[in-house]
């Protein structure tokens, strides 16, 4: 998508909008041709050579009037450039973070999270201001088309040196152009850097400081801060002397307007209202040289902003960037949209009744490790536990039939229809997930379970109870509206897990996956958890990762994973007898669970 046609596609999301702007701005570089021509009329009044005679009174009036009309018209183009400018920001932003959602977990972005936080802001807002700068643009062509005219009629030859400072700008903006698109990648990139490091810093803070590594990484910081300096600094310096020679060109251009004019002024050519208009007129000409000139440079620049926008879509189609969606920016938000399939809405609806994984394939490319040919079959009802030693393939399992990561090979099918795209299927209300590392944020405990979530106070209470988190609730002091904090730091290790189970459990999904939920979990509370759950079970599927004793003697069918493929499955009586894999497991979790009590 070349960079026209990208800007185009934006501009198109409010046509109406964008030309109220540009019609706005056109009537505010306009809005000088009056004064000029009523300064014209008021010089040659006082020398003698008017056409046509007005008081001074109705001079100022009409002076005062267009002034006010200006005034007017800039407020309206500021109202409208702004609505707009936020608009297809918002727009930008909407359907990059939607790509980034609907993508498998493991490959959501290609970039470190600040690289990406590094486009959201700077690349979009580069975008915006080239879009913003056409409507400038237009106007002053407006302005000049018709300043031209009038400027033609007195001089033709010194109009043509008005307009030669032009030819230089264009021809300065278009020599610089790869120049400038690489110092400007090269300073995204820098800052994309400095806001990376900021962010793992802020997040591994404790392990920084447990390895006692505050002054590498002080260093590092200090180094990377230093290349973003100089790219920084390459980047403004380029950007300043385009704007120079923009400025000098121009400079050179008046001198020469203002050498020929003297010269028809002695020679009888030229009226004191006509030298009037005409340097009344420069300094507006002069500015549209200077910001055309601009939006040239602008516009190179959005090309770098599109291409790093367009790399986070990792080769999907370049239109979801620009699609068109509606914006919710007054009133009261739509209710998300749950699917038709609730409780009882039969299997038509989505109910699960079979689940089945056929030749399941996912290997990871940085280690040719992960899981190869995985066949398994969940009842509805049905609790199993995926067991197997650490590097077994357990988590990438879950996380591949989710669609967290990419299948390459094999087949999903819910109630024997295949299933095309995980990522979008396994959501609530088909199934809800808790990861290993629960993801908790600086807000209330209620909006951490419901996340966003329309649930009545029984169904929470019911989410909480079985995630064993009542009594730890009432402990809290102010109960579900406690804020707790920066990914969830006020909350245990093992209140974190219930927090995260009981977010799961709200969802009162169809299927529900735990990978490892209780690791952080003593003995008894575990075992209330799973005895919890089992209240559950008849009209829930549960999938569970666990090497914990009681999670495996609760299990209906145990899976023991070794090295990505299934090496044994059946009950934990059959598995203890056959596979010695699960009683490795088995045996070694006593001294685990020990451990816990202690």
């Amino acid at each position: 998508m070349t960079t026209f046609r990208f800007l185009w596609k934006l501009v198109s999301y409010r046509k109406v909008l964008y030309m109220l702007n540009a019609l706005a701005w056109s009537l505010i570089y306009l809005a000088p041709i009056v004064p000029g021509l009523l300064t014209k009329q008021f010089f040659d009044e006082l020398s003698g050579h008017a056409s046509y005679t007005l008081g001074l009174g109705s001079l100022l009036t009409l002076l005062l009037m267009a002034a006010l009309a200006r005034v007017s018209f800039v407020l309206f183009g500021f109202v409208t450039d702004v609505q707009f400018r936020f608009r297809i920001g918002a727009l930008l932003r909407r359907n990059l973070l939607r790509h980034v959602l609907k993508e498998p977990g493991a490959r959501a972005i290609p970039v470190s999270p600040g690289e990406a936080i590094s486009s959201f802001r700077d690349d979009v807002d580069q975008v915006e201001e080239s879009v913003s700068w056409s409507v400038d643009v237009l106007g002053f062509l407006v302005f000049a088309a018709v300043s031209c005219v009038l400027l033609m009629r007195i001089d033709a030859q010194m109009t043509l040196w008005v307009f030669l400072p032009l030819i230089l700008v264009v021809s300065a903006a278009q020599l610089s152009t790869a120049l400038l698109q690489k110092y400007r990648a090269a300073s995204r990139e820098a800052t994309s850097q400095v806001t990376g490091a900021i962010s793992e810093m802020f997040s591994t803070v404790q392990s920084i400081q447990v390895a006692g590594a505050e002054d590498r990484m002080i260093r590092r910081f200090r180094k990377l801060s230093d290349e973003r300096r100089q790219a920084m600094l390459k980047d403004t310096l380029l950007t300043t002397s385009l704007d120079s020679i923009f400025s000098n060109a121009v400079n050179l251009g008046t001198g020469l307007i203002l050498l020929l004019a003297a010269e028809s002024m002695r020679t009888g050519e030229f009226t004191v209202g006509d030298f009037a208009l005409f340097v009344y007129y420069l300094s507006f000409v002069t500015q549209f040289i200077q910001n055309f000139g601009k939006f040239i440079t602008y516009f190179k620049v959005s090309t770098v902003a599109k291409n790093r926008l367009m790399s986070l879509l990792q080769g999907a189609d370049p239109q979801l960037l620009t699609e068109h969606h509606p914006l919710y920016l007054r009133g009261k938000l739509p209710d998300p949209q749950e699917d038709s399939h609730t409780a009882g809405g039969g299997v038509e609806a989505g109910r699960l009744e079979r689940l089945d994984l056929d030749g399941l394939t996912y290997m990871h490319p940085e280690t040719g490790r992960g899981i190869h040919g995985v066949n398994l079959s969940l009842e509805r009802g049905s609790f199993t536990v995926v067991t197997g030693r650490v590097g077994s393939g357990k988590t990438t399992l879950v996380r591949t039939l989710l669609g967290l990561l990419p299948k390459q090979e094999g087949d999903i099918r819910w109630n024997g229809r295949p299933i095309a795209d995980p990522g979008t299927h396994f959501i609530p209300p088909h199934s809800a997930y808790t990861p290993q590392i629960p993801r908790l944020y600086s807000d209330t405990l209620r909006n951490n379970i419901l996340l966003g979530l329309n649930a009545d106070e029984e169904r929470m209470e019911r989410a909480i109870r079985s995630a064993v988190l009542e009594d730890d609730v009432e402990r809290l002091p102010d109960g579900l509206g406690t804020v707790i904090g920066p990914r969830g730091v006020k909350l245990s290790g093992g209140q974190a897990q219930r927090s995260a189970a009981a977010r799961m459990f709200v969802r009162e999904a169809e299927l529900l996956v735990f990978d490892d939920l209780s690791s952080a979990l003593d003995v008894d509370t575990e075992s209330k958890l799973w005895d919890r759950l089992a209240e559950l079970r008849a009209g829930t599927t549960c999938l569970v990762v666990s090497h914990r004793k009681a999670a495996l003697s609760r299990a209906d069918r145990i899976i023991v994973m070794n090295q990505g493929r299934i090496e044994a499955e059946g009950t934990l009586e059959e598995l203890l007898v056959t596979s010695e894999e699960l009683r490795s497991i088995w045996y070694g979790s006593e001294d685990r669970d020990s451990d816990s009590r202690k």
